[in-house]
C-alpha cells in the first residue's frame, strides 16, 4: 500500500501503522527505513525477519526531537548535547547508553542505542503523530534486506518489500545512511 506524504489523512495513516505494530516504509532525508515502534519488541524484531538481519545487529531509533532522547538513553552526556544541537534534525546518529526498561530488542541487546532526529518533512509529520499515539521512538534500518542497496525512493522499498505499507515522501535528499558518533 502507497501513502501519499502530502495527504495529512495518509500520515495519520502511517502513524496509525506504527501504534498498531505493523511495519512502515519511512523516508527520511538518508535513505527510507523499514519503521517498527520502537517501544513494542514483536514490531522490532519483525523488522529483523524481513530484513534477513541478524538481532544481535543495532537498529537507530528515530525520534521527534532533542528533548526525547531521555527517552531512550540512560543519561546525555555534555558532547551529545552540544552535537544535537549543531545538527539536529539531521543526519547524524549518537550512540548513548540506553535506558534498561527501552528498546532492548532495537539495541540488539546492547547497553546502548542509536539514536537520531531525521530531518525529512515526512518522517518528523509521521514520527509526531505516532507520538500523540504512544509511540516515543520508532527504530528504522534501511528498508531493504540485509546487505542489499539501501532504498532512496518509495517505489525501491515497494519492489524489496510489496505487502508494505510505504509513505512515499519523495527521493532521498541525502542518499546514503547518517553519520555516526559514538
Amino acid at each position: 500500500m502507497l501513502l501519499d506524504a502530502r495527504s495529512p489523512a495518509d500520515v495519520t495513516q502511517a502513524a496509525q501503522v506504527l501504534a498498531r505494530g505493523d511495519l512502515l516504509g519511512l523516508p527520511t532525508e538518508t535513505v527510507y527505513g523499514l519503521a517498527a515502534d520502537a517501544g513494542q519488541d514483536a514490531a522490532v524484531r519483525r523488522i529483523f525477519a524481513a530484513k534477513g538481519r541478524p538481532a544481535e545487529h543495532p537498529l537507530i531509533v528515530h525520534v521527534v526531537a532533542a528533548p526525547d532522547v531521555t527517552e531512550f538513553a540512560r543519561e546525555v552526556p555534555d558532547f551529545a548535547q552540544r552535537l544535537m544541537a549543531a545538527f539536529w534534525p539531521g543526519p547524524l546518529t549518537l550512540i548513548l547508553p540506553r535506558r534498561a526498561d527501552r528498546a532492548a530488542v532495537a539495541a540488539g541487546g546492547q547497553d546502548s542505542v542509536g539514536l537520531r532526529c531525521p530531518s525529512h518533512p515526512a518522517a518528523q509529520a509521521v514520527l509526531r503523530q505516532a507520538r500523540t499515539l504512544g509511540v516515543l521512538g520508532v527504530a528504522a534500518p534501511s528498508a531493504n534486506l540485509f546487505g542489499r542497496v539501501s532504498p532512496t525512493t518509495a517505489a525501491h522499498v515497494q519492489a524489496e518489500f510489496p505487502a508494505l505499507a510505504v509513505l512515499d515522501g519523495g527521493a532521498c535528499e541525502v542518499g546514503i545512511e547518517s553519520t555516526i558518533v559514538d
